[in-house]
């Protein structure tokens, strides 16, 4: 072991939700409650940090291509280059602490793919520092923090599925109420697990969205008092119950059929959730006979998530390749994030 480095790494699993989306982003989550009802996937967003003897941050992100250097003695400016890691940096850094690090981030999803991967890298990046200074955090503690650096801090709109459901792992219906949060993680059986994971196809769109326009829609619609997009809102959380209560008693079809009601009720909530390109990919995917599905996230672009008959599965596939759609291989996750020391 002569010569050899110690590093810490940190690995956190980007999430399909299935349900619910929309009713854990404020204001509606103090005014009404919400619920989600999501997985975690074997797609991970990274992070390596590696100790430096002088008094240097370098900072590099593959999946924006940048490296970056910062003084331990200057604050840091939030200026959008690297502010994640910034911000997490910043909130758990000792103030004694004056040893530079080298910190290596990139995830298997690209940033706007609708799986979450900003807030799985913020919650890698939390659980990954709260190890590195030695901050005795719960789950939930890691999870409330993600969240705060991101929304509060940063100002970055959104919902609180992503940070919990990356952190916990597995599938998970998650109740929202305010700021408190409770998770429920889902006992469903080989059978189902297995069956599920059969029937489901994902699909990358080719294009990538920014949440942001999004979400403020959305936002403004519940505090306008709109009431076509509240009652939708509503609608969604309704049926995020009825598909959570499917998946436990295995009646996967009527799960699907949920799953196409749920994308009916989002694409009521604000403009641009869906797009031209987005509803040609599903109508063409349920003329050859998908029974349900929806984008994974926001809207707007990234991943489309189907639910198809085994014996159409291969044609369903083959067809949403010719529309310039990229079906991805995955397998569920149940560990959440991680965290581990190695030597190289």
């Amino acid at each position: 072991m002569t010569g050899s480095t110690e590093i810490l790494r940190s690995k956190a699993p980007l999430r399909i939700s299935f349900g619910g989306g929309a009713t854990d982003v404020e204001p509606y989550r103090s005014l009404y409650g919400g619920c989600t009802l999501s997985t975690t996937i074997d797609k991970y967003a990274y992070v390596s940090c590696r100790p430096r003897k002088d008094k240097v941050i370098e900072v590099q992100s593959l999946d924006y291509n940048i490296v970056a250097k910062y003084d331990t003695a200057q604050p840091f400016v939030m200026d959008g280059e690297l502010d994640l890691a910034k911000a997490v940096i910043a909130e758990l850094k000792q103030k004694r602490a004056s040893r530079g690090l080298d910190l290596f981030m990139h995830s298997d999803a690209p940033p706007g793919s609708g799986l979450g991967s900003s807030s799985t890298m913020v919650v890698a990046l939390v659980s990954l520092f709260k190890e590195y200074y030695r901050r005795p955090f719960t789950s939930y503690e890691v999870a409330a923090l993600a969240y705060h650096i991101e929304r509060d801090v940063l100002g970055l709109k959104g919902g609180m599925q992503d940070q919990y459901s990356a952190t916990f792992g597995g599938f998970n219906f998650i109740e929202y109420a305010g700021d408190k949060v409770i998770v429920n993680p889902l006992r469903l059986d080989a059978a189902t697990l297995h069956e599920l994971h059969y029937s489901l196809i994902l699909c990358y769109t080719g294009r990538t969205r920014q949440s942001a326009g999004i979400i403020d829609h959305q936002m403004q619609n519940v505090e306008d008092g709109d009431r076509k997009a509240v009652h939708a809102t509503h609608a969604l959380k309704d049926l995020c119950v009825e598909m959570k209560n499917a998946l436990l008693q295995g009646e996967l079809a009527s799960f699907g059929k949920l799953l196409h009601e749920s994308w009916l009720q989002k694409k009521k909530i604000a403009n641009r959730i869906s797009n031209a390109h987005i509803d040609n990919l599903y109508a063409e995917s349920r003329k050859l006979g998908a029974i349900g599905g929806k984008i994974v996230g926001a809207g707007g672009g990234g991943y489309l998530l189907l639910f198809v008959p085994f014996d159409r599965r291969h044609v369903i596939k083959k067809r949403l390749v010719e529309l310039k759609a990229q079906p991805v291989d995955f397998n569920f996750d149940f560990d959440g994030v991680l965290t581990w020391r190695a030597r190289v």
